[in-house]
């Protein structure tokens, strides 16, 4: 089965509550993960939060995404 991201909500700081299509809830924290010059720009609290649903994964307005199983794999279940 492909995972792919169904809801999210921003939480706090760099933290997202992620709905999976397997039901399952996780807690991610990509402050850790923000490096590399796409990402750069969500170091700002103001524009990490503002991401959207795409069809499969969570999209910042400037094209910066993960992949569903990379945050499948690093969130917390809740």
């Amino acid at each position: 089965m492909l995972v792919k991201i169904i809801d999210a909500s921003y939480l706090k700081d760099f933290t997202v509550q992620i709905t999976f299509n397997t039901l399952e809830k996780k807690v991610v924290d990509l402050k850790d993960q923000l490096w590399g010059e796409v990402f750069e720009p969500l170091k700002s609290k103001e524009v990490f939060r503002n991401f959207k649903l795409n069809d499969f994964t969570i999209e910042w307005p400037n094209g910066a995404d993960f992949s569903p199983e990379f945050l499948y794999e690093i969130g917390v279940p809740q």
